[in-house]
C-alpha cells in the first residue's frame, strides 16, 4: 500500500467544450451521413430533371408534326409520365382522363385539343377530323403539363 500514496489525484479539465471531446471517428461518421444525405437529395433532383428533359425532348421532336400519330405519341408520353408520378391515374380514360390532366395543370386544355387527345387512338388516319391548330394546342398543353408535373 505504500505505492498508492505516491499517485497523484485525477484532475478534470476545467474548460471543456462540446466539440472537443468527440473523437475523430465520430466526426467521420457525421460527415459521412451528411454526404450521403446530400448525395441522395441532389441525385433525386438530377433524376427528376433528367426524366423531364427526356420527355420534353421527345415532345420537341413532335412540335411541328400535324399528323395523327403525333397526337397518339403525345398521349403515350403523358401516360408514361403518369406511370411515374401518378400511378392511380393510369387506368383513367375518356373525360375522366382529361379532367385529371386539367386538375394537375395550371392552364386547362382547350376543348378541341382535349377531344383530339381523347379520341386520337380511335380516329382513322385518313380522316381530317382535326386541325393543325388543335395539334399545336395539344402540343403546348403536353409540354407545359410535363414541365409542371415531372
Amino acid at each position: 500500500m505504500g505505492n498508492l500514496s505516491g499517485l497523484r489525484d485525477i484532475h478534470l479539465p476545467e474548460n471543456s467544450s462540446f466539440l472537443w471531446p468527440i473523437a475523430y471517428g465520430w466526426w467521420t461518421v457525421v460527415l459521412g451521413i451528411v454526404c450521403v444525405v446530400t448525395a441522395y437529395y441532389f441525385g433525386k433532383k438530377i433524376w427528376q430533371a433528367s426524366a423531364r428533359f427526356y420527355a420534353q425532348r421527345i415532345l420537341l421532336s413532335l412540335k411541328d408534326d400535324t399528323e395523327l400519330p403525333a397526337a397518339i405519341k403525345m398521349s403515350e408520353i403523358l401516360r408514361r409520365v403518369c406511370v411515374r408520378q401518378y400511378p392511380e391515374a393510369v387506368a383513367l380514360f375518356g373525360d375522366e382522363w382529361i379532367a385529371f390532366l386539367n386538375q394537375k395543370s395550371k392552364n386547362p386544355i382547350d376543348a378541341k385539343a382535349a377531344a383530339l387527345l381523347r379520341d386520337a387512338p380511335f380516329i382513322v388516319p385518313e380522316s381530317k377530323a382535326y386541325k393543325a391548330e388543335d395539334m399545336q394546342k395539344l402540343w403546348q398543353f403536353c409540354y407545359a403539363w410535363i414541365g409542371e408535373n415531372l
